[in-house]
């Protein structure tokens, strides 16, 4: 039976991850990749958490850890990102925080709060694809973010009216981002901030790789600088997204919103329609983790990916053929490649995979309106330094067979 004739119009929107597909693809023995961008297993504080873990389930901690428990997620972890957060420049308090299962559970919950179909999302181009498929659900339209300023007001809003459409946010990753491991200015950051004042639009900042940086100065996360302004925090339009699935375990899925405390409001009530609250058990885990050796633990992750970068920056200087140009970020897990423009990323990732083992993600599909055919993005976070000589090797060889 195709019951597909019972599905809402919203469903037409949904697709499938080019990545989460593409990584079924890469089971086969001796394939080298490069594509997905998750953390190194090795790297866990599996000890830990383990203890962790057993100290939830012992004693009194139990009836908690498995009961039902509030929306909002638990105090004692609120609290520690309240901490986390004066670290960074902002200030808040509990009221001002909401766990989620993940930051990707807090993307579609801003696509369900904001969205109705036919507004517009400021995205950047290219952008991460999990915000992309999170907001595609309520059916928006997608405009271009340009972080220089170098777009008016004006003709941002004519383009949303021509569409009979209204701006109401603007998404971004000011820190190594995903997918091309570039980091926003302070002057950048400000100006999207402006840009988001002068259209009545929210911020909507993705902070998933905040505490990954390998070299180059701290900059203030947007929601420090709004708060530089505004001072009080239920003023900013600023929603900053964390997560502890890029430092310590995307399986636990916790992850967090710090806002303007109307709109987390409406955030627990879409929670307690979704799934009522995040895992309460996960929760303590993290809160006993990151309370004990969170600091050793990121100065471990830091060490270990930095070297890898190095490694890959190193070996694309090596075997890349003329005309491919590279990003060279100071944190997170990508780098980001531009092919000449005569080259397509999916056919030079068809022909790597059957001839040569080696895997990538096209980047087309980071791009909202399905250009950048010509790029590539490259993920080091799981590569040893053999696999990345050998694999950016190889992946040179197919870029010239095209060319």
């Amino acid at each position: 039976m195709d019951f597909r004739h019972n599905f809402s119009s919203r469903s037409e929107k949904m697709k499938a991850s080019e990545i989460r597909e593409l990584l079924k693809l890469l089971n086969r023995p001796g394939v080298i990749s490069f594509a997905g961008g998750i953390p190194d297993p090795a790297l866990f504080p599996n000890d830990a958490l383990a203890t962790a873990g057993e100290g939830a389930l012992s004693g009194p901690a139990a009836a908690m850890a498995l009961q039902y428990s509030v929306s909002e997620g638990y105090l004692p972890l609120r609290e520690w990102i309240v901490g986390h957060m004066a670290r960074l420049g902002v200030t808040c308090d509990v009221e001002n925080v909401l766990i989620t299962s993940g930051s990707q559970q807090a993307l579609d919950y801003i696509g369900k709060l904001f969205l109705s179909p036919g507004d517009t999302a400021l995205v950047q181009w290219p952008t991460y694809l999990g915000a992309l498929g999170a907001f595609n659900a309520y059916e928006p339209r997608f405009d271009r973010l340009h972080p220089q300023d170098n777009r008016s007001v004006k003709d941002i809003i004519a383009a949303a009216q021509a569409e009979g459409s209204q701006v109401k946010f603007a998404y971004v990753t000011p820190e190594f981002a995903n997918p091309t491991g570039v980091t926003l200015t302070r002057e950048e950051r400000l100006n999207i901030l402006h840009r988001a004042a002068d259209l009545g639009a929210m911020v909507i900042e993705d902070a998933a790789y905040q505490g990954l940086r390998y070299d180059g100065d701290s900059i203030p996360p947007i929601l420090a600088l709004e708060q530089e302004q505004q001072e009080d925090m239920d003023k900013c339009r600023t929603l900053y997204c964390g997560t502890f699935s890029k430092t310590l375990s995307p399986g636990l899925r916790v992850g967090w919103v710090v806002g303007a405390r109307s709109v987390v409001d409406q955030m627990v009530l879409i929670k307690q329609a979704s799934d009522l609250h995040s895992s309460t058990l996960n929760q303590m885990m993290v809160t006993e983790v990151v309370t004990q050796d969170f600091d050793a633990h990121i100065e471990r992750l830091v060490a270990s990916y930095g070297a890898r970068r190095d490694e890959m920056l190193k070996a694309l200087d090596q075997e890349m053929p003329e005309g491919v140009e590279w990003s060279h970020p100071e944190g997170g897990m990508f780098i980001w490649l531009t092919l000449p423009e005569q080259l397509d990323g999916a056919e030079v990732l068809k022909w790597a995979l059957d001839h040569l083992n080696v895997a990538f993600v096209p980047g087309q599909a980071f791009f909202a309106d399905g250009s950048g055919s010509n790029t590539i993005r490259l993920s080091f976070s799981c590569a040893s330094a053999e696999q990345t000589q050998v694999g950016i090797k190889r992946l040179g060889q197919a870029i010239r067979h095209f060319l």
